[in-house]
């Protein structure tokens, strides 16, 4: 998404497209559309080899980045992924990996996300809740914790081996790891339209945890969890975009390649204005998505309104622009053999699962004082 990357960031770009082309084609994701966990174990260690786990924790806590912008080089990670539509919890273990490298404990389960041996899942949003209110519940009785409470949808959570819980107490919001066998932890698997990505209801009935399962200071999760929710947006909006421009390339290349009375269909003056239209949408997500990415890599002050503006964009388009490259396919468009599917799955997906248009735009409306 940015306009000019380092040498060393388009090697790093480079390696991760030719990894997920050599190692999961479209034809691989369509092969896991019926795994219960959606990726390959020993393949996402492999990608956890490349660095795609460790590029929010800082070198002193066992990770590094390539460019010493985390967030920036996880979004080239995030952009190549969505031009495949791979698999795989990237911005779970991204945002529990940040979070623990942020506290000097649970240096066990750090270091297994950061090889790939776990995965883990971030359980913030709640079942009819609207985005940023949590009702799931924590109290502190002496050296115990204790949560309750239900967290929908969570990513990964069927084969996560931890969840980080936002929970909300007397002093405000806490965060806590949790073992996901815990007694009283019950993990749910819902029905999704991503062929391999697994989400599940997880709900927590008087679970008890010691007190060092805590992540920070009791009450003192605000300021983290606000930016785990941008890192969660920005990441997923730059899968949305490699989506995007993959949908966008081969549909114009079809459009040059299929012929109609006697004419490409590219030819076309009514097609040229929606291609005219749908290259708009893609610039100007690209765009508001790269300074959202920006300004939350520099903790700047209006990063939350960035990325309410980028998701509610990019949020309202990206479904459209696939939409209308369907159209353009004809009936094969709408065919299961056909990819574009795959695709429009997915960018379906990532405009709901950390937040709907209609949730950023409140949202958005509440940050300017609008409401």
């Amino acid at each position: 998404m940015e306009l000019e990357l380092t040498d060393e960031q388009v090697l790093f770009a480079g390696t991760t497209r030719r990894f997920l082309e050599d190692t999961c084609p479209l034809t691989g994701v369509r092969a896991l559309a019926d795994d219960p966990a959606g990726f390959d174990p020993a393949w996402w260690r492999q990608g956890a080899e490349l660095g795609w786990t460790s590029l929010l924790v800082p070198e002193a806590r066992g990770g590094g980045s390539v460019s010493g912008e985390g967030l920036i080089d996880a979004t080239l990670v995030a952009e190549e992924r969505g031009r495949l539509v791979a698999p795989g919890p990237l911005v779970p273990v991204s945002v529990v990996a940040g979070a623990l490298a942020a506290v000097s404990s649970h240096d066990d389960v750090l270091a297994d996300l950061l090889s790939g041996e776990q995965v883990a899942g971030w359980c913030y949003l709640e079942p009819g809740r609207p985005l940023g209110k949590v009702a799931t519940n924590v109290r502190l009785e002496g050296e115990r914790v204790v949560l309750s409470g239900a967290k929908a949808p969570v990513e990964a959570a069927g084969v996560a081996g931890h969840l980080l819980v936002v929970a909300a107490g007397d002093e405000g919001l806490t965060e806590v790891l949790v073992p996901a066998g815990t007694p009283g932890v019950t993990v749910t698997p819902r029905q999704g339209i991503d062929l391999v990505r697994r989400f599940a209801t997880v709900t927590f009935d008087e679970v008890d945890l010691p007190a060092t399962a805590l992540v920070g200071q009791p009450g003192g999760a605000g300021y983290q969890v606000e930016r785990q929710l941008q890192v969660a947006t920005v990441l997923t909006l730059a899968e949305t975009l490699g989506a995007l421009a993959a949908v966008f390339e081969f549909t114009t290349q079809w459009a040059f390649d299929r012929y109609s009375f006697g004419r490409p269909l590219a030819s076309y003056q009514e097609l040229k204005h929606r291609f005219a239209d749908m290259a708009l949408w893609l610039e100007a997500s690209r765009a508001t998505t790269a300074a959202a990415a920006r300004a939350v890599q520099d903790d700047a002050v209006e990063a939350a309104e960035l990325v309410s503006v980028a998701a509610s964009y990019v949020g309202e388009h990206a479904g459209e622009l696939v939409q209308d490259c369907v159209q353009m396919h004809g009936g094969i468009g709408v065919t299961w053999d056909h990819d574009i599917h795959l695709y429009l799955r997915r960018v379906t997906l990532n405009a709901a699962v950390y937040g709907t248009v209609a949730d950023h735009r409140r949202r958005l409306a509440a940050l300017v004082g609008l409401v």
